[in-house]
């Protein structure tokens, strides 16, 4: 499974980081591109913060808890026996890596650096909703599967619980 896990994360941090590239070359400075009649509206934004743009002021403390994340997540990923698993905690570390990337690479300097956001959801510049990016995306799709899986009785391991408390080994 760490194959599987190591495969998503790659695959959506690649991705992260091309469409922050293409917003930020493409799309910065612009007028806001709405697509699906307004459903989404692409529009580049620089965050310092974390999401909903909190913690502005601790940009630093998010650098080290988003290596703690990717460092965690590596440890974990050699355990790792299940397929859900995997693939939830492959997209929290690509998340956690993409985001960890701008704040490293990006201004106003190493640590520091405010990420790029690019996706607005049926207003532009995040007036309904905050905008986001695939990084963030991929956090919370990752992170709703792990929980999900966790509620199900399914551990990263393989077992499942059953109701009265027995562990079984998944088939």
């Amino acid at each position: 499974m760490p194959v599987l896990l190591f495969g998503v994360a790659a695959a959506v941090l690649l991705l992260d980081i091309a469409t922050k590239v293409a917003a930020v070359a493409f799309l910065e400075g612009e007028v806001p591109v709405e697509l699906l009649g307004g459903l989404v509206y692409l529009d580049v934004l620089r965050n310092p913060g974390a999401a909903f743009s909190l913690g502005t002021d601790f940009t630093w403390l998010l650098s080290l808890l988003a290596i703690a994340v990717v460092l965690g997540i590596c440890w974990l990923a050699l355990k790792v026996r299940s397929t859900g698993w995997a693939i939830g905690l492959g997209l929290v570390l690509a998340g956690a890596a993409g985001n960890l990337v701008d704040r490293i690479f990006r201004a106003p300097g190493p640590l520091r650096g405010h990420v790029v956001d690019m996706i607005s959801v049926l207003e532009p510049g995040g007036a309904f909703f905050p905008v986001f990016n695939v990084a963030d995306s991929a956090i919370c799709c990752g992170g709703a599967l792990v929980v999900l899986l966790t509620v199900l009785g399914r551990d990263y391991d393989g077992t499942v619980h059953r109701k009265g408390g027995k562990a079984e080994a998944a088939s």
